[in-house]
Formats: structure tokens, sequence, C-alpha cells
């Protein structure tokens, strides 16, 4: 399972702990029912502005967004930063979120 995948999941699992739907939860963050299910069955990676508003919506961290169960190979994890690249790519606001995430997770 990749980091898409397990990302998903786990987003899936905490929005149902919560016992939101996922309009419910799509409402809350202002996203398209559609744009969360992509992202719950990771199709679709949130953009770090979307993952810190699902965070707050299912009153978690952000780090906690990425606690799985299974472990991910560092293939995975490097594939996602490379994806994400271009997103953050002479975006200073971005940059700064990104660094912000990844503070949280270490």
């Amino acid at each position: 399972m990749n980091l898409k995948n397990q990302l998903g999941k786990r987003i899936q699992d905490l929005r149902k702990a919560q016992k939101y739907t996922q309009e419910m939860l799509a409402e809350k963050i202002n996203i398209d029912i559609t744009s969360l299910s992509k992202i719950e069955t990771g199709r679709n990676y949130p953009q770090p502005e979307t993952l810190c508003k699902i965070a707050n919506a299912l009153g978690v961290e952000l780090n906690q967004l990425f606690l799985f169960e299974e472990n991910l190979s560092a293939t995975d994890y490097v594939e996602a930063i490379y994806k994400n690249i271009d997103f953050i790519k002479n975006n200073d606001e971005k940059l700064k979120l990104l660094y912000k995430i990844s503070c949280s997770l270490i």
C-alpha cells in the first residue's frame, strides 16, 4: 500500500470514528465530496492546506494523519516528495506550510 492509499485510509478511519459522513467532512473543510472521496480512496493526494483543514476538522494534530499501521518504504516517501516539488516550487506560502507539516512529523 502506498502513501496516498494509507493516508486516505487513515483519514477515512478518523472520519468514521468521529461519526462524520463524507458529505459532513467535505462541508466542514470546504471541498466537494468527490474530492474527499478521491483522497480517501488514494486516487488523489490532498494539498497541504487541505491536510491542515482535515486534521482540524477531525480534531487531531497534523502528524496523526500519518500514523499508519503499516510502514511505508523509503521509496514511497521519496516518490511522494518528488510529486509535491512542483506544487511548492516558487511559492513561499506553500513552502512554509510544507515546512510546518514536516516539523510536526518529527
